[in-house]
């Protein structure tokens, strides 16, 4: 389980085939470890000193982002959290659930609004001030609706964030991906199994 706080901003060495290799500052990594990259949870299969590879599997290149990768990209770093541990942000699984396009950032006043279009089917679980993962980053929904189209949905991004994150350098037609409330997903689950029990 990872919270949605970025540790880092590592960045892509190389990929080869399925396998990804990965700068990385986290000097306590095995193999077998988890690791969150952009919000996909990833297991460590090699390590080197300051980086560590790990393999896509076709499941995670049809449904995340990670099939843009090249080398040099910028990509979002998080080990799980520890049992005792502080949940900074919100509950993220590293179970990315789609992609979604960035279409538009608005910035103003030191203040930063990113837009994003979810696909249709994930739309039903962002409502305003719930917790949405973007590229593993736990962000807070601002608005539902508006921007360039009516199915857009907001963040509102700190200057922090965007210096700490990949998100800074995302940019209008990027890909980013997304991580609805794993509760909205149970609560949904629960209530369809009860209109079928009656």
């Amino acid at each position: 389980m990872f919270t949605g706080i970025v540790e880092e901003v590592g960045r892509v060495l190389a990929r080869e085939g399925l396998t990804v290799r990965i700068d990385c500052g986290f000097d306590d990594l095995g193999i077998g470890d988890s690791v969150a990259v952009s919000g996909t949870c990833l297991t460590v299969t090699a390590l080197g000193p300051g980086w560590f590879a790990a393999e896509l599997s076709e499941e995670t290149l049809a449904r995340t982002s990670l099939g843009d990768l090249v080398a040099g990209s910028p990509v979002n770093l998080e080990r799980p959290v520890r049992a005792g541990g502080r949940l900074g942000g919100h509950v993220v699984q590293g179970h990315v659930d789609g992609t979604a396009e960035v279409t538009a950032i608005d910035c103003r006043d030191g203040s930063t609004e990113v837009w994003f279009r979810p696909p249709a089917e994930l739309r039903r679980y962002l409502v305003e001030k719930g917790s949405v993962a973007l590229d593993g980053i736990s962000l807070t929904v601002a608005r539902v609706g508006g921007g360039s189209g009516e199915h857009d949905v907001s963040v509102a991004v700190i200057p922090h964030t965007l210096r700490a994150t990949n998100l800074g350098a995302r940019s209008p037609g990027d890909r980013v991906n997304v991580e609805v409330d794993i509760l909205a997903k149970y609560v949904e689950s629960l209530v369809a199994l009860r209109k079928e029990e009656r």
